[in-house]
């Protein structure tokens, strides 16, 4: 009895932690509406400067809780900088354009950390004053635990009274509901933005801040906080800081109670959590739908045209060198270009559900993943040639598209997306704790091509055969009356089941059949790395591909492949000449979100249309 108690007490200290960074995500994304990736870099910087603020003051109650307040305050200055400079920007972007832009955020905050603090783990002082335990039913419990029970409740208190009862939360709950509304009264935007950004900024960085007696502090904690804080924000329903606390609650318990009765789910347990209650309640725990589940009333999206007259010449030169050069090329340019083979195919896959399906997906890299464990289990325990290993590949992966498609094509928006990471995360444990099976996270060796296939420039034509035709595929099937009843329901899903399109059908077989796709790509990747890892699976990857379908352009055919082209060939250039690949990758991104909000296929078309018109 007295371990339960103790443990529940250490869920509920885990929930008043966690709660203070999702009310920051959450008050954020109530009013902005952007889905700040970001967020975590905050909780991390709050973390950081933390410790060189308490290391650097006098010791003492003043210069511990100096320093700590003093860090979420310079933190919620640095939101403000963020949001003026950047985001302010792109407002009226799609919100996957300002995710782009807030990934981009993450890798410049990434290097810059690593360039200030260093690559080392930080220790900071205990809390004065609470160094101590208090003795509960015979066994002594953290007095600093107990302490961050109680900041949970006060936080949300104070967030209560400032919404409810001051007139800058009216305005605020007001831009939640219509933010053209509030413009339309003369209510300054701008302002209220940056204020209702240095708020959420603030309390991530407080959050932070607050970790450094109980944990390290490193480089890993931003990913590591984001996934956790994105899954309360979604399970208690977006925009609702009641919802969040409830979430953050829940979450907490069960990750205390978790380790005891079920540890082997523990690191998957809160995607499963969420999976859950976004099936039985789409919006959340309190939250409230706030349009058509799919579509708009006649919001459509730009028609997906020819591409321009240069776009096309310079496809075809970029094919021919494709097939020109590599007998020229040496092993290591010839493992590049297979694997920009096959990203182009990833990218193309994600793009077939996200242009013409209008669904995004956090967790796309989980049917990437299972076509290559498929082809990895079927040589491992089959014994299976390379031909059937790449024929079971896209079944493997086909087969849990159509699994987690039928419960995400029901969802709309973030929430459906966050079921994508969700479903991802679970197929992502069970590789990485299969261990008898997949070997976990050593895992899969010697998966080898045929001989007839072994040499890199075959492996190579290979791969670009197979994965040039599946894109093709996937080109003629967007301009097939599939493609435009999938891009019906996008734009309108009631107005497409009027006229006879089964919506749900169509989202459904789009997504088995963008499975079916990452899966060949997965297959092909395993036979070139010859080893298959839980890695393949994970949220990385996943952000990978979203990159490649965002940077050239989500409204246009060639935007995967010229995205993939792009971020592939410029990641590998910038890991091997520059340790600080991350800050110039992130710096590339934000500048290409500012300049080119279409993607770089998107630009390339509009600026040829433009010339068409003046001509």
């Amino acid at each position: 009895m007295e371990n339960l108690v103790l443990q529940a007490l250490s869920g509920l200290a885990s929930a008043s932690s966690l709660f203070l960074v999702a009310s920051g995500l959450t008050v954020i994304f109530g009013v902005s509406r952007i889905v700040n990736f970001a967020h975590g870099s905050f909780y991390m910087l709050g973390a950081y400067l933390a410790w060189t603020f308490v290391t650097t003051l006098p010791r003492g109650h003043l210069g511990f809780w100096g320093g700590v307040l003093a860090a979420a305050l310079l933190v919620g200055l640095i939101g403000v900088v963020v949001e003026v400079l950047l985001l302010r920007r792109i407002y009226r972007a799609p919100e996957l354009f300002q995710l782009l832009a807030t990934f981009g955020v993450v890798l410049i905050v990434q290097d810059l950390a690593l360039l200030t603090w260093g690559a080392q783990d930080l220790l900071g002082p205990r809390a004065p004053g609470l160094r101590g335990g208090t003795e509960i039913f015979g066994m002594r419990f953290p007095d600093y635990e107990l302490f961050l029970i109680g900041v949970g409740p006060v936080v949300l208190g104070l967030l209560v009274l400032l919404f409810r009862y001051t007139r800058w939360g009216t305005l605020v709950r007001a831009a939640t509901q219509d933010r053209e509304m509030v413009g339309a009264l003369g209510v300054n935007q701008r302002m209220l933005f940056t204020s209702v950004f240095f708020l959420g900024a603030f309390l991530a960085g407080l959050g932070g801040a607050l970790q450094l007696p109980r944990e390290s502090v490193n480089l890993h904690m931003d990913l590591a906080i984001i996934a956790e804080a994105f899954v309360v924000v979604v399970v208690g329903g977006l925009g609702s800081l009641t919802g969040a606390a409830l979430a953050a609650l829940l979450i907490g318990e069960l990750h205390a109670f978790g380790i005891l009765v079920l540890p082997k789910i523990t690191l998957v347990l809160v995607f499963l959590v969420m999976a859950v209650v976004l099936v039985v309640r789409p919006h959340g725990l309190m939250g409230k739908a706030t349009g058509p589940a799919h579509g708009g009333a006649g919001g459509a999206e730009p028609v997906i045209g020819p591409a321009p007259r240069p776009l096309v010449h310079l496809g075809i030169a970029a094919l021919v060198a494709a097939l020109v050069l590599p007998p020229f090329a040496g092993d290591y340019a010839l493992s590049v270009l297979t694997e920009i083979a096959i990203f182009i195919l990833f990218a193309a896959s994600l793009h077939l559900i996200m242009g013409p399906g209008g669904m995004a997906s956090f967790g796309h890299a989980a049917y990437f993943g299972l076509g290559a464990y498929g082809a990895a289990l079927a040589a491992k325990w089959l014994a299976a040639p390379m031909e059937l290993g790449l024929a079971i590949a896209p079944f493997a992966a086909g087969l849990f598209g159509l699994i987690f498609g039928w419960f995400c094509v029901r969802l709309s928006g973030v929430y459906s997306a966050m079921l994508t990471l969700a479903f991802a995360q679970i197929a992502w444990s069970v590789t990485f704790q299969w261990v008898e099976v997949t070997g976990g996270d050593n895992g899969i060796l010697g998966v080898w091509p045929e001989p007839w296939a072994a040499p890199k420039l075959v492996y190579y034509y290979l791969t670009l055969a197979l994965c040039l035709g599946a894109t093709l595929l996937l080109r003629r099937i967007i301009h097939a009356p599939f493609g435009y009843a999938l891009r019906a329901q996008r734009d309108s899903a009631l107005r497409a089941e009027a006229i006879g399109i089964d919506a749900f059908r169509i989202r459904w077989l789009a997504f088995a059949l963008a499975a079916v796709m990452a899966g060949i790509a997965g297959g092909l990747f395993a036979y070139a790395k010859g080893s298959v890892f839980p890695t393949f699976l994970g949220i990385p990857r996943s952000v990978d591909a979203l990159l490649m379908v965002l940077l050239g352009g989500v409204q246009t055919l060639s935007g995967p492949i010229i995205g993939a082209l792009a971020f592939t060939g410029l990641q590998e250039q910038l890991v091997r000449i520059t340790d600080l690949w991350r800050l110039i990758l992130g710096l590339v991104i934000v500048a290409l979100v500012l300049f080119f909000p279409q993607g770089l296929a998107g630009a390339a078309r509009a600026r040829w249309e433009a010339r068409r018109g003046d001509a």
